[in-house]
C-alpha cells in the first residue's frame, strides 16, 4: 500500500509541474484579445530621420505591434529612397495585403508616395491614406490621399521674421542653395519673408551655401558654415537672425552662433534635437522619447552657453509629432471619435503628444490655381525661446496679404 501511494503521489507532482509550466498564447495588444484592425506606419530609417521613426515607436508602445497581437505595423523605406522609388512604392502598397489594415500613414511623403496610394486605392478603397512632410507636388498628392499635413511654411514666412524682431533682430539671413529653392513652398516662404521684412523693418539677406548632396558632401557643406558664420556675424552684426533650409547645416550654424553671437529662431524642421545636441555636446540618451525632459536639458545647455533669449525651437519635434499624431488621428477616425479631414479633430490628435504646446492650422491653397485643398493642412507649433518660454505665435493672426502673396 505504501509503494502504491508513493507512485500515485509521484504522478500527481509531475502533473502539477507540467500544468504550471504551460505557456499561454494570449496576444499582447490593446487588451487581452488581438486588435480588430491594423495601422501601417511608413517612415524613414533612424539614420535618415530618427524623429520620424520614433513617432511610430511611440504608437507601437501604446497600441502594441501587429506581431504581438497589437495594432501597429511599422515599415521603413530605403535610406537612398530617391533612387529606389519602386521599393518605396512596394513598401507602402504592400501593407494593403493585410486584410485587417485600415489606415496607412507615410512620413515623410517622399517621391513615390502618391503612386503607392493609387495602388492601395486599386486594391482596397476602405483604407485611410494619411501622409505628412510632403516632397511631391501637392496637387498630385492631395488627389490621392485622405489627409495631408505639412509644416506651415507659408505662415512661417511671416512668423519667423516676426519672432526674429521680438528677439531684437535687425537683420535676417536666409541660407540655402538652388535645389532647395526650386521647392515651391520653400521659395514661396522666402518671398514672403522678404516682404514681411520690408514691412516690419527687418532687413533680409540671402547667403548661398553648398548643397550637402553635391560633390563636397555633408562634411564639406558643414565646414563651409563653420568658416563663414563668423564672417557673416561680423558683416551683419550680432543682432542678426540666421536660418538654413537644410537640416544638416543646423548643427554647425548653432555652434557658431553660440560662439560668436547671433540669433537662431528655429530649424527648417523644428525640434529641440535638431542641431542642439551635437552643437553643444548634449547627451540625451537618458531622456530619449521624453520631450519635456529633452527640452529642459537642451535649455540648460543653451542658457549655460550664453544663448538665453536668443535661440529657439519647437518644444516638440515636428517629424515625431506628425508620425504619432497622424497615427492617433487615424485610429480615432476608424473608431468613429473623429472625422476625416476635420481640422479640430486633427489638431486634437497632435496635441495629445505635445502637452503645453499650442498648435495652429490652415488649409493649403495653390497660388497658381487659387484652389484650396480641404484635406491638406498646414500646421505650426508655438515657438519656444530658451530662457524665455513660448512666444505665443499661435495666438497671432497672420495677415491675409502674406498668405496670398506672390513675388513680383
Amino acid at each position: 500500500m505504501k509503494k502504491l501511494l508513493t507512485v500515485l503521489l509521484s504522478f500527481m507532482l509531475v502533473a502539477v509541474v507540467f500544468t504550471g509550466c504551460k505557456k499561454t498564447t494570449t496576444p499582447t495588444g490593446t487588451g487581452t484579445t488581438a486588435a480588430k484592425f491594423h495601422i501601417g506606419i511608413v517612415t524613414q530609417t533612424a539614420s535618415q530621420g530618427e524623429d520620424y521613426l520614433r513617432g511610430g515607436d511611440t504608437l507601437a508602445a501604446e497600441y502594441g505591434t501587429v506581431a504581438k497581437g497589437g495594432m501597429i505595423q511599422q515599415v521603413t523605406y530605403p535610406d537612398n529612397f530617391s533612387s529606389e522609388i519602386e521599393t518605396v512604392i512596394a513598401d507602402i502598397a504592400g501593407l494593403a495585403d493585410d486584410p485587417l489594415m485600415k489606415a496607412i500613414i507615410v512620413n515623410a511623403a517622399v517621391t513615390g508616395t502618391a503612386e503607392a496610394f493609387k495602388e492601395v486605392r486599386a486594391k482596397r478603397s476602405d483604407i485611410l491614406l494619411f501622409c505628412g512632410t510632403t516632397e511631391e507636388d501637392p496637387n498630385v498628392l492631395d488627389a490621392t490621399a485622405d489627409v495631408v499635413t505639412d509644416v506651415d511654411q507659408v505662415s512661417r514666412g511671416y512668423l519667423l521674421i516676426w519672432a526674429a524682431k521680438q528677439l531684437g533682430a535687425k537683420n535676417f539671413v536666409h541660407i540655402s542653395f538652388p535645389r532647395h529653392m526650386s521647392i515651391e513652398l520653400t521659395s514661396r516662404r522666402w518671398s514672403i519673408m522678404q516682404k514681411v521684412g520690408e514691412d516690419l523693418g527687418v532687413k533680409t539677406y540671402f547667403e548661398t551655401a553648398p548643397d550637402p548632396t553635391s560633390d563636397v558632401g555633408l562634411a564639406g557643406a558643414q565646414q563651409y558654415i563653420v568658416e563663414h558664420v563668423p564672417a557673416w556675424i561680423e558683416k551683419y552684426g550680432k543682432e542678426t537672425a540666421f536660418f538654413s533650409t537644410n537640416s544638416g547645416l543646423i548643427e554647425p550654424l548653432i555652434r557658431q552662433i553660440t560662439k560668436y553671437g547671433g540669433i537662431f529662431i528655429q530649424a527648417d524642421v523644428p525640434s529641440p534635437t535638431m542641431g542642439f545636441p551635437g552643437a553643444l555636446g548634449i547627451d540625451l540618451s537618458a531622456e530619449k522619447g521624453n520631450w519635456p525632459a529633452i527640452l529642459k536639458k537642451v535649455e540648460a545647455s543653451v542658457v549655460a552657453a550664453g544663448g538665453s533669449g536668443r535661440l529657439g525651437t519647437w518644444a516638440f519635434s515636428a517629424p515625431y509629432t506628425t508620425t504619432a499624431g497622424l497615427g492617433e488621428y487615424a485610429i480615432r477616425c476608424i473608431n468613429g471619435t473623429a472625422k476625416v479631414a476635420n481640422m479640430q479633430d486633427l489638431l486634437s490628435a497632435f496635441e495629445k503628444y505635445t502637452p503645453g504646446a499650442a498648435w495652429n492650422a490652415t488649409n493649403y491653397t495653390d497660388l497658381n490655381t487659387n484652389k484650396t485643398d480641404t484635406n491638406h493642412f498646414m500646421l505650426y507649433q508655438d515657438t519656444y525661446v530658451f530662457g524665455k518660454g513660448y512666444l505665443e505665435t499661435t495666438a497671432l493672426v497672420v495677415p491675409e496679404k502674406y498668405l496670398t502673396y506672390k513675388a513680383p
